[in-house]
């Protein structure tokens, strides 16, 4: 018999799924849309009828030993969503109380996404044999979960590491959460695309992402014209990585990480979004700090990390790792 869990990432457009071994192989996965959902009820119930599906078609010889979820605004202590700015649900979602209708016997834990992809990191990728380090993930809006001592910082009252919504910019541009000049409005996938056009509007020069409206434009598009020199797409890169590498200055100074690794989408950009970030992080440590801290891309970039983190906190939670 084998031992498994089951790895929940839960994004504003996709929920992805995945079935992990204790070494972490997915064994299967697959997902279904977030974002169309608007009645969480019903949202959970297909989800947990999807996992169902796929886990009983490889179900023989293997023993679920436990569900770890990662979620926007996710609180360990309480198992809630909790007020997410980027998914349909608002207020506080009772989730892991909701999915353990269905999985009565087996512990169930949730945390913030990018609490659960750091643990993914540390598990399985390139922290195996760090404990101080922070993850950035850069997607639709900016998360991070941070990691001292070989242990995820929750806080007291388990929202620590809301990186994305420290303010860059008083009465900057509006975030989802309500507020104005939070760091995920410009460093992020949407952010870089919010970027973009301000400098079309603000330059002349030429630039290929001109001849996109702004609903079809995505940061793939502006990585694609940064690779073939579009001055646009290239200064996009280097304002998004002025700010975000101004702001882990300030995460530096408060733990003093080994390394802080990016993944998300907009981290698909490489050098593009390494670099600059590098460059203003060095530019805006505090002298002891500078040139010591790595900026890395997440080595689990070709797996789904957010799954593996999510599969990580389940198997600590049912302490079988």
């Amino acid at each position: 018999m084998k031992d498994v869990v089951i790895g929940i990432d839960i994004g504003g457009t996709y929920t992805k799924y995945g079935i992990v071994d204790r070494e972490g192989k997915c064994l299967d996965e697959d997902f279904i849309s977030t974002g169309t959902y608007q009645d969480f009820d019903a949202y959970i119930e297909n989800l947990n009828s999807e996992i169902e599906n796929t886990y009983q078609a490889i179900a023989d010889d293997l023993v679920l030993k436990g569900i770890g979820i990662g979620a926007p605004n996710g609180n360990y202590y309480k198992g809630t969503i909790e007020n997410a700015p980027n998914l349909n649900w608002k207020g506080i979602i009772p989730f892991v109380d909701k999915f353990k209708n269905y999985y009565k016997d087996i512990p169930v834990v949730l945390t913030n996404d990018a609490n659960a992809a750091a643990l993914g990191e540390m598990i399985y990728g390139g922290a195996k044999e760090m404990k101080d380090f922070v993850v950035i993930t850069l997607g639709t809006g900016l998360g991070s979960g941070i990691i001292v001592n070989g242990e995820l910082v929750y806080g007291y009252s388990g929202f620590a590491g809301e990186l994305g919504h420290v303010n860059v910019k008083l009465r900057g541009r509006d975030c989802g959460c309500g507020r104005k000049g939070c760091l995920e409005t410009y460093a992020s996938a949407t952010g870089i695309k919010r970027t973009a056009f301000r400098l079309m509007a603000d330059r002349t020069v030429d630039s290929e992402l001109r001849k996109v409206s702004y609903a079809d434009l995505s940061a793939k598009m502006i990585t694609e014209a940064a690779r073939k020199g579009d001055p646009i797409a290239l200064e996009a890169f280097e304002h998004t990585g002025k700010i975000l590498g101004s702001k882990l200055a300030d995460i530096v100074a408060h733990t003093s990480p080994e390394a802080i690794f990016l993944l998300g989408g907009l981290s698909q950009a490489r050098e593009f979004i390494i670099e600059p970030t590098k460059k203003w992080l060095n530019e805006n440590l505090f002298p002891i700090f500078r040139n010591k801290v790595k900026v890395l891309l997440s080595s689990l970039q070709d797996k789904n990390v957010a799954v593996l983190g999510a599969a990580a906190l389940a198997w600590k939670e049912a302490n079988t790792i």
